[in-house]
């Protein structure tokens, strides 16, 4: 095997060994070598060795054999099994040249050169084995089907490390902690009665902590309450015991115009006014008094001018709300008079006139006559006179009714002749015979068509509507 050559193999041995863990190269004197071949076997040039080391290869394990070109330095004696090494980062030391022996030479992929379910490349010249994608393993001898190869391809609470489905919560969360695995991630907490840092330790909640540090503002106490922190304002003060709370006010000044500085707060001094007292607010102060009608000092108490009936004078003789009044002031309508019955206004239009006593009375008129109506039910009013010709309401029933209409109107038998027999006609709304008075002396009536129909009788001649006479010289 030449220089070259061994040479290249050397360097995809190194960047082989790196991808498998190996053991890293050591440089002698610019020319490198495999260290720990003893004992790491999984490496692709082991076959090599074996067969380096075999009897039918003796011949061939000589330093000079190995090792025969004169540009590479070598011990000033072939007994001398002592080679210096410079590592890679410029450290020399002396080391056992047999180690040299253990290197390989393979050029082509075989069948049998990578193991099980791994594939063999050639790179740089020399072979290279790996595992298929989606399998893991020792390459050289067998590589298994990984359960995953990222986390989509596990369930939910699972998370896909080293080629397995395993339970992302092992050994995740500290003492005391909950683990949960969501969307393949573990999700630490502390359970409920507990506090503290879920990834190191959850210890017993002590609601007492809840006020230290205090989450109140200035001046105020907090007082855990149902494991709740409750903030209240120190005596003395007020406001938001959250932010803080301090005097409201000190002086009026801070207070608005129709406010006080009451107890260092800014209140209404309309408090300082009596019972049933009036206030206006000026400056700041208090103006009080007793309202109309209202007798007493206001500040202390205003009294009404009365508590009942029994305490106002005759002239006004009802107490409404505190005042005398006379029930009748206001009451009745324009021209109306007003009586007291007792406390009960009654109100009514003079003799003389008319019209709604509790809102306006006037002189009479003659359509008064019939408002409201005094007559029956359907029958009209109408302004007449009587016998002595005194004005006086006149009732009649309306067409097509009969009856009394000063008591009540009916609807009549009919109104036209066509809704009576063809021997009578309608009259005075009743279906009567047409011939009752209608012909003359010695005249026949036949109804037809609703209609009187007079002839003079036998023997007999003239005007039939009035008088027929005897045909003289008949029989």
């Amino acid at each position: 095997m030449g220089l070259g050559a061994t040479l290249k193999w050397l360097v995809l041995a190194h960047v082989l060994a790196a991808a498998l863990g190996e053991p890293s190269y050591y440089h002698q004197r610019g020319y490198p070598y495999y260290t720990n071949s003893y004992t790491y076997y999984t490496n692709p040039f082991r076959q090599y060795y074996n067969y380096y080391n075999s009897p039918a290869y003796t011949k061939y394990r000589s330093w000079d054999n190995y090792y025969n070109y004169k540009s590479y330095s070598r011990p000033t004696s072939y007994d001398d099994d002592t080679v210096y090494v410079t590592d890679m980062y410029g450290n020399t030391r002396a080391s056992s040249a047999r180690s040299l022996r253990a290197m390989a030479y393979v050029s082509s992929c075989s069948s049998g050169t990578c193991g099980q379910n791994a594939q063999c490349s050639i790179i740089g010249g020399r072979p290279v084995c790996s595992c298929f994608k989606g399998y893991l393993g020792d390459p050289i001898t067998y590589c298994k089907r990984a359960e995953c190869l990222d986390n989509s391809e596990c369930r939910g609470h699972l998370t896909c490390r080293s080629g397995r489905c395993i339970d992302p919560c092992d050994g995740t969360c500290g003492a005391n902690a909950l683990c949960t695995a969501r969307n393949h991630l573990p999700v630490c907490t502390c359970p409920p009665g507990y506090t503290g840092d879920p990834f190191s330790h959850c210890r017993r909640f002590d609601p007492s902590e809840l006020c230290h540090p205090s989450p109140c503002g200035a001046n105020t106490h907090c007082e855990v309450v149902n494991e709740t922190p409750t903030c209240k304002c120190l005596p003395g003060y007020h406001g938001s015991p959250i932010s803080g709370c301090r005097h409201e006010c000190d002086s009026d000044s801070e207070c608005g115009p129709s406010m006080a500085c009451i107890e260092f707060k800014c209140q209404n001094p309309c408090s300082q006014c009596g019972k049933n007292a009036e206030c206006d607010v000026r400056n700041h102060r208090p103006v009080c008094k007793c309202p109309k009608n209202y007798f007493g000092n206001p500040l202390v108490s205003c009294q009404p001018e009365c508590y009942g009936d029994r305490d106002c004078p005759a002239g006004r003789p009802a107490c409404f709300y505190g005042i005398c009044k006379n029930p009748c002031d206001g009451v009745c309508g324009v021209g109306a008079n007003c009586e007291l019955r007792g406390l009960t206004p009654i109100c009514s239009c003079p003799r003389d006139m008319t019209g709604d006593p509790f809102i306006h009375c006037r002189p009479f008129d003659k359509r008064d006559l019939c408002e409201p109506n005094p007559c029956g039910d359907n029958a009209r009013c109408e302004p007449g006179h009587d016998r002595t010709g005194k004005e006086r309401p006149v009732c009649t029933c309306h067409p097509g009714y009969v009856g009394d209409p000063l008591v009540s109107c009916r609807p009549g038998e009919c109104t036209e002749d066509s809704h009576c027999p063809d021997s009578k006609a309608c009259i005075d709304y009743k279906c009567q015979n047409p011939c009752v008075g209608q012909c003359g002396v010695n005249a026949n009536c036949n109804p037809r068509r609703h209609i009187a129909v007079c002839t003079c009788a036998e023997g007999f001649n003239g005007d039939a509507l009035t008088q027929c006479h005897r045909i003289q010289g008949g029989t």
